[in-house]
């Protein structure tokens, strides 16, 4: 839910949000036996302004080749949920994969950002990093690739380059993601913030990099071929020990509150603000010097023949809903272009079940079934499905609700609710910073609803009473 990108000059993309008037910058995309050095703007590179135009990228409710993803409103205000897939990421074996849950005032804009921005980021840094090594001049992603005969037997193996590669790569893109988000000259990310978990698939490995309480699990067959859920990342949280460490020794407190004693907190020194309920993020520059982080817990795991499809989600429902009753909920979908939309049914459902008191939280979902197939039955079905769905969405008029409520009129490109004001701005599909600035404006004279009522957990408990100076010592 929520980051944003740098419109400076030194910036290596423009922004969804934003529209820079001057010429954006382009990021490298590497192909296998391409060569390095000198490249123009057209040659296999891509801008944000570009994206909404490639066809192997999907950010809103539907399905591609292998995956399908599904987003829905909670009850607390505007969706801060985001997610995509990219497939053909580098080539024709890799597919990109994220889920992004915001928070704070512009959580939903730092959302749709990191969204945008953060997959370019990590191409820019895998093709010199890797043609810096191998000092070839060429750049290979190819999976199962084999060391060249002249390299010594004391060399890291192939995988090990492979998975060094992509955690320097990781590693880098987040860093720079955060760093665009703080030096943004319109979107404000001091009090705002978002998580990301994002997975690479690139033949049979599988590349892992987490911030946040957004998870990723695997669907998986066991011995006896019963369907199991391993669970992929780990929520971090403040009451992680390792995580309470370093938080503390940068003087930031962790403690939960009385009436929700079991979700843990990270607060400012000198202020019970703002009460962030997760350990690294993106944004949320307020605590970003008391000990929340935003690098990122990177993993590599080989795929075999028993994995079956992957679950990224917002803890919209995880909150409802364990890692088991998810797997068994998306292998029991009568079609997998349908398990996504499936998946967040049932979560809403739980939310009213469990917690009637509470304001559902905001839920988004990639499913990514890795066989590469999606079934062939009921595409037409689906079909007719997304299109009634992005028709009632894209005429800004209101629509019924599994519960009978009219909803907003949503966003016709992110199906994120916003005033009739902000659809007028959003529809004609590139926004200038000025929008933005006006966008940021506006959003503090609605009632923000992420901070109010009773709800299940609140990612932020209230905003710090104090401006970014910090105060004297």
């Amino acid at each position: 839910m929520g980051c944003c990108v740098s419109t400076s000059s030194q910036s290596t993309c423009s922004s969804r949000s934003t529209g820079d008037t001057t010429a954006p910058m382009c990021l490298e995309i590497g192909f296998c036996g391409q060569k390095s050095g000198r490249r123009r703007c057209s040659d296999h590179a891509v801008s944000l302004h570009q994206l909404p135009s490639l066809p192997n990228r999907i950010f809103t409710n539907g399905k591609s080749r292998s995956s399908c993803i599904y987003t829905q409103q909670g009850r607390k205000g505007i969706n801060q949920d985001a997610m995509i897939v990219w497939e053909d990421f580098m080539s024709e074996d890799v597919t990109f994969c994220g889920v992004f849950d915001g928070h704070g005032p512009h959580g939903h804009l730092v959302a749709h950002r990191v969204t945008d921005a953060l997959p370019l980021k990590l191409l820019s840094f895998l093709h010199p990093s890797e043609s810096g090594r191998n000092g070839s001049g060429k750049t290979c992603f190819r999976g199962n690739a084999k060391p060249e005969s002249g390299e010594s037997e004391k060399d890291a193996t192939a995988e090990d380059k492979l998975n060094s590669m992509w955690r320097e790569a990781f590693m880098k893109a987040y860093k720079a993601m955060d760093k665009e988000l703080r030096s943004h000259p319109n979107l404000d990310c001091f009090c705002s913030g978002s998580t990301a978990v994002t997975v690479v698939k690139q033949g049979s490995n599988l590349f892992i990099g987490n911030i946040g309480d957004s998870r990723a699990i695997m669907g998986s067959k066991d011995s006896n071929d019963s369907m199991v859920a391993v669970q992929l990342t780990i929520d971090l949280k403040p009451d992680l020990p390792r995580e309470a460490e370093r938080i503390k020794r940068c003087k930031g407190r962790v403690f939960a509150l009385q009436d929700e004693p079991e979700v843990h907190r990270v607060w400012l020194p000198f202020d019970d603000a703002p009460g962030l309920a997760m350990a690294r993020a993106f944004g949320d520059f307020c605590l970003k010097e008391y000990g929340v982080i935003s690098i990122p817990e990177f993993s590599h795991r080989l795929l075999t023949d028993k994995d079956q499809f992957i679950v990224l989600a917002s803890d919209g429902i995880w909150d409802v809903l364990s890692n088991e009753e998810v797997v068994g909920i998306v292998s029991s979908a009568p079609t997998r272009s349908s398990a996504a939309r499936i998946l967040v049914d049932s979560a809403a459902r739980e939310w009213k079940l469990k917690y009637p008191t509470s304001k559902m939280d905001d839920c988004a979902v990639v499913c990514l079934f890795l066989d590469g197939k999606m079934d062939s039955e009921s595409d037409c079905d689906e079909q007719c499905f997304s299109s009634a769905t992005i028709q009632s969405n894209h005429s800004g008029n209101p629509v019924e609700t599994d519960d009978g409520q009219k909803s907003e009129p949503t966003l016709q490109r992110n199906f994120t609710v916003r005033s009739s004001e902000e659809n007028a701005t959003y529809g004609r599909g590139v926004v200038s910073a000025d929008d933005v600035e006006d966008i940021t404006s506006g959003a503090e004279d609605q009632n923000w609803l992420g901070l109010e009522g009773v709800t299940r957990v609140n990612s932020l408990v209230q905003l710090p009473r104090f401006s970014e100076e910090k105060p004297d010592s």
